[in-house]
């Protein structure tokens, strides 16, 4: 007996799975590795809030749990985008 092919993909966004490490995601994109260091937003979070994630438009993630807003570009190559505070 042969599988069925998967089919369409039809979550934008899915969480992989949470490690020490970071959180690992897979998007129409391709799969990436959020590491804490990079993304500390998601270090503490819920997984419940890490799996609430949305797509209002194509490439642009929104966690709204969270308040957290990251695109493509900044999953791909979050060394462009360094965190940075004021005192």
């Amino acid at each position: 007996m042969n599988s069925k092919r998967p089919g369409t993909v039809t979550s934008p966004i899915e969480l992989k799975q949470v490690t020490d490490l970071g959180l690992q995601i897979r998007t129409r994109r391709g799969e990436f590795l959020l590491s804490f260091e990079d993304f500390p937003w998601f270090l503490d979070a819920p997984i419940t809030a890490l799996r609430n994630v949305e797509e209002p438009v194509p490439g642009h993630y929104h966690w709204p749990e969270l308040d957290v807003d990251l695109t493509d570009e900044m999953l791909a190559h979050p060394e462009r985008f360094p965190l940075k505070s004021r005192l």
